[in-house]
């Protein structure tokens, strides 16, 4: 399977600044994967991300090497424009790309500005507007909506792009519990329905693992940890580099050493609690 994105000795210095963010970092990622970038508060994940959709060289200047591909461009050498039509980006939060007086506008907002043809926007927008669930707010105003149907929004106009990789950055950052699991069941979904590839940085690491295939970990700029949410999460390193562990997580750690439970998959509370109780009986 071909790679999406691949990443090779990057490393990056901002203007006046004389310590890497990024350091020598390297990441293939292939079709359709998902892939969440974990780690403490500035290890670099943000200019990671900056680096990927284009913002690195092209908007932030400093000191730049390595290489970016994403589905064969090299970011470094490709037009914003032509990038945008690869790699799509939800920021945290959603009201910071939605510009439009209602959402079937704002969906449309980047074909638009890319002079798509009318039949064809029509076309697209319609798709994305059926693969998010939002028929209902189509003709809404988007200060009407709620910050999780805004999310939605925002990522039908990054889907109606029809980009070959999602970033999702922080994505559940300002959504209750229960509509914050709804977007991340959205993302296991959309995977198989448009066959994109996904990178996701995301702290509530509880949710994202259910629908992630790996997990990397980031620390003072360089890649420290490479695996399946299981690999990394039941590791031992994973805590000593600032990774919040969900509490079931580490619960199955503590039960898999007195053979009542497998470690080969993470498990939430409730599958947990059913096989505990299966064991018992």
């Amino acid at each position: 399977m071909a790679n999406v994105l691949e990443i090779e000795k990057l490393n990056f210095t901002y203007v006046d600044t004389w310590k890497k963010v990024v350091s020598d970092f390297d990441l293939a990622v292939p079709e359709e994967e998902v892939v969440v970038l974990a780690g403490p508060s500035g290890c670099g994940k943000s200019t990671l991300l900056r680096a990927v959709n284009g913002l690195i060289p092209h908007m932030y200047g400093g000191q730049y090497s390595g290489s970016v591909t994403v589905a064969g461009k090299s970011v470094k050498d490709t037009p914003m424009r032509d990038l945008a039509q690869t790699v799509g980006f939800l920021f945290q939060n959603p009201e910071n790309q939605i510009f439009m007086f209602s959402v079937e506008r704002d969906i449309a907002f980047g074909l638009e500005n890319l002079g798509v043809p009318r039949p064809e926007m029509r076309k697209r927008v319609d798709e994305a507007i059926s693969l998010l669930g939002i028929e209902h707010l189509a003709q809404r105003a988007p200060h009407e909506l709620s910050d999780g149907q805004k999310q939605r929004v925002a990522l039908a106009g990054v889907l109606a792009m029809r980009p070959r990789l999602v970033i999702l950055d922080e994505p559940t950052s300002l959504l209750d519990p229960r509509t914050a699991a709804e977007l991340v069941e959205l993302v296991g979904r959309l995977r198989k329905e448009t066959g994109a590839t996904f990178v996701i940085v995301e702290h509530r690491l509880d949710l994202v693992t259910r629908v992630a295939d790996r997990m990397v970990v980031m620390d003072r700029g360089a890649k420290v940890l490479d695996g399946t949410p299981s690999q990394v999460l039941f590791g031992d390193e994973a805590e000593l580099y600032g990774i919040a562990v969900p509490a079931a997580t580490r619960l199955q750690k503590l039960l898999a050493k007195d053979g009542a439970v497998g470690t080969d998959r993470l498990m939430g509370p409730e599958e947990l609690a059913a096989e505990t109780g299966r064991g018992k009986k």
